[in-house]
């Protein structure tokens, strides 16, 4: 395993740990409410705090961009930056609904270099490294096979923060449902993601993302085999929070389904950050 991995992968247990206490506690959890339907409980804010110190006394000079704290000071000068989610699914926590977990990425100048996601739930540990693969507990995982879209899982994410493109997105979700044998929301983008990269779904999008929502399990599937893209396939989705992914035959099949529905509004989305 990479040394930076390594590090990172002690990192994402430990905040796990600090999670799976929590979870057994949850009426006694102060939380706070970020935006419509964005909450961040202490417990965020202890995995975070718990990822950095071990980061930052391993790598003192990396900068940091995480949910809860932001980016850090170095965050234009430094050559790696951690992209971090401490809890990426925190409502589906604080209900004690099973589908939450660690989000941690390494970008070596902006191309994305290391990955974990961590399910402390099932005590599932994704990892990748660019070049070298990407693994489940230390097994090798690639994408699913398929090569139809008519029978394919495909995993999503309905519309929680922002409500602008509600309706461009369940003109998506209609004409994907009769295409598909089933649609899958459970709630953490970054765990989708992962279940991408294992064959778990064949395939996965959803728009209104941040960085530290999908970078992690984006190298997880480009490692596995798989292809990631915006809503319209190029590569500006870590900028734009618009992504899709799946292996090569089912992307290009899902972009066929989507493309349709993307309004004037979405596609400026997807390109302003490219300028």
């Amino acid at each position: 395993m990479h040394p930076m991995l390594t590090i990172a992968v002690k990192a994402a247990r430990r905040a796990g740990d600090i999670i799976n206490r929590a979870s057994t506690d949850l009426d006694r959890l102060t939380v706070s409410r970020k935006a419509h339907s964005d909450f961040v409980s202490e417990v965020d804010k202890a995995a975070e705090d718990a990822i950095i110190k071990i980061l930052r006394e391993a790598y003192p000079d990396h900068s940091i961009l995480a949910e809860e704290s932001g980016a850090s000071s170095n965050a234009h000068t430094a050559e790696y930056q951690w992209i971090i989610d401490p809890l990426d699914g925190t409502t589906n926590f604080l209900h004690g609904f099973p589908q939450y977990c660690v989000s941690i990425a390494l970008a070596h100048r902006e191309t994305l270099s290391q990955a974990v996601v961590y399910d402390p739930v099932n005590n599932e540990l994704f990892t990748a490294t660019r070049g070298a693969g990407a693994y489940l507990n230390n097994r090798r995982i690639r994408v699913a096979k398929r090569t139809h879209l008519g029978e394919c899982l495909i995993g999503t994410g309905f519309p929680f923060r922002d409500f602008t493109h509600m309706e461009a997105y369940l003109a998506m979700f209609k004409d994907m449902i009769p295409k598909t044998v089933g649609i899958r929301r459970p709630g953490s983008a970054a765990l989708d993601l992962a279940y991408v990269a294992a064959g778990r779904y064949d395939g996965f999008w959803e728009t209104g993302l941040a960085p530290w929502d999908i970078a992690a399990g984006c190298l997880l599937i480009l490692e596995a085999g798989g292809m990631v893209g915006d809503l319209e396939g190029n590569g500006n989705y870590l900028r734009s929070g618009q992504v899709i992914a799946a292996n090569p035959k089912i992307f290009s099949q899902l972009l066929q389904v989507i493309t349709p529905h993307l309004t004037e509004q979405l596609l400026a989305e997807n390109r302003k950050s490219t300028q």
